[in-house]
């Protein structure tokens, strides 16, 4: 164990949206340290999804975002030489740290030719609560209602 908890760092709003969590998503997105590039990705991506949707395209993606973000997830816990899957909740920055992974990682694998329509895409179907994201999510909760039983082994 750590002695003391790491600072939280600080980030800066991103410059069209004047967005924290717009920038959260870009690093996370980011391969190599290309942030401009991430970011022309993201806006792009934005762009797209307010032609398809006629709606606001930071709206949509916030929307989507909710809709990805898990409320439980399973742990593994170990207790008298067996593993259980321990069902608990999760913390909203790991919600919000979770829920962006999903939605770039399974955008990453969709079949559009160039990354901003596969996060477009994947932002749009997300937003209407379709999509691999939110099957991620829905998969998660299934964990943690099937393991229900063994939640008194919580830490």
């Amino acid at each position: 164990m750590r002695k003391s908890k790491p600072k939280k760092r600080i980030l800066l709003p991103d410059p069209k949206f004047n967005d924290i969590l717009v920038t959260r998503f870009v690093n996370n997105m980011m391969y190599d340290g290309k942030k401009s590039t991430a970011y022309a990705i993201f806006y792009n991506a934005v762009d797209i999804v307010e032609k398809k949707t006629n709606e606001s395209g930071l709206d949509t993606w916030k929307k989507a975002l909710n809709n990805v973000m898990p409320a439980v997830e399973v742990k593994s816990r170990r207790v008298g030489g067996a593993n259980f899957q321990v069902p608990t909740e999760v913390r909203p920055e790991r919600k919000v740290a979770l829920g962006m992974k999903w939605l770039i990682s399974y955008a990453r694998r969709r079949g559009e030719k160039t990354m901003m329509e596969k996060l477009a895409g994947e932002i749009i179907s997300a937003a209407k609560g379709e999509g691999a994201a939110v099957k991620k999510k829905e998969d998660t909760h299934k964990m943690a209602e099937a393991n229900k039983a063994f939640s008194h082994f919580r830490f």
